[in-house]
């Protein structure tokens, strides 16, 4: 049986880190569109960075929780489960899954928008950090913000095409081209599955809520026992 998963802010949330949706996140302490736009990048690269700093440095002082530890054991165990990821932490990694397809980018790499060298980002960028393969003045965040393109999504729909069962772990089903991947697989037979603190709103097969620390281990061990 192969299977995709696909894991939302949620799955961090029990690790400290919030989600869009928390009325007291970092998230509501910024216009959005000055702080996660090509645009406002533009306009104030240092306003971004230093949001960006923020966000690396709690996902650094942030540690992986059982969720993580569940969805690693099972990627270790099998090969055909493929984890896509719209989180820019590295907490799966960090619990020891490997493979994963981070389709809204790292905050743990930098990125040259002169000519597209990625490395890995110091604890603190700065608009006059010059990148390292072209010394141009032109570091960015390795993220995807509004209105760019997500990453392996060649890779992810291709996945998708061939899976049998498609689960949607922690997130708001919000944000496009994620948020269609439910109804993607549910146009071709696939079965599909919510595990989240409540309900979506999007249209799933079957649904399990509570915290992804219980009930994503709790899914994982029905899976590895068959």
């Amino acid at each position: 049986m192969k299977i995709v998963i696909l894991t939302g802010a949620g799955v961090s949330a029990e690790s400290g880190l919030g989600t869009f949706r928390d009325t007291d996140g970092l998230w509501t302490q910024y216009d959005l569109s000055e702080v996660a736009t090509p645009e406002g990048f533009a306009r104030n690269p240092t306003l971004v960075h230093d949001f960006y700093n923020a966000r690396r440095s709690n996902a650094r002082d942030a540690k992986p929780n059982a969720a993580h530890y569940a969805l690693a054991r099972l990627l270790q165990a099998r090969d055909d489960v493929t984890l896509v990821t719209q989180n820019v932490d590295d907490l799966h990694e960090r619990a020891g899954a490997t493979g994963v397809l981070h389709m809204h980018g790292s905050l743990m790499q930098a990125l040259c928008a002169a000519c597209g060298t990625r490395w890995p980002a110091p604890d603190a960028m700065q608009p006059e950090h010059a990148c390292p393969a072209c010394a141009q003045p032109e570091t960015r965040p390795d993220v995807v913000w509004f209105g760019e393109i997500p990453y392996h999504m060649d890779e992810i729909g291709a996945a998708l095409e061939a899976c049998d069962l498609f689960v949607s772990i922690g997130t708001s089903g919000e944000v496009y081209p994620a948020a269609g991947f439910v109804a993607q697989a549910r146009a071709q037979g696939t079965r599909t599955l919510e595990l989240n603190l409540e309900p979506s709103g999007a249209l799933f097969d079957e649904g399990r809520y509570g915290p992804a620390t219980r009930i994503v281990p709790e899914w994982v061990e029905g899976i590895l026992k068959g």
